[in-house]
């Protein structure tokens, strides 16, 4: 793993995090005493949402005509 001093790491930084990005990580050093090491981030975990209500509810067997007396009454169907 590649060790570069704090100078050259505010210098180059944009080439270097790119690098890492590529997974070359590095070490920050200052006066020779390495300081920080540049590691690539874990990609994000995908969050799975299809179906994630599955068996949270049921949807009765007369659900299209739920309502349709109500529905006829009140615009005076069939009058």
């Amino acid at each position: 793993m590649r060790t570069i001093n704090i100078h050259e790491a505010k210098t180059h930084l944009s080439r270097l995090v790119e690098g890492v990005a590529k997974g070359e990580p590095f070490i920050i050093a200052k006066a020779g005493k390495p300081m920080a090491k540049v590691v690539p981030l874990d990609p994000p975990k995908p969050v799975e949402r299809l179906g994630f209500l599955e068996g949270a509810f049921s949807i009765p067997d007369d659900f299209d005509d739920m309502g349709s007396a109500e529905i006829e009454r009140l615009f005076g169907v069939g009058e």
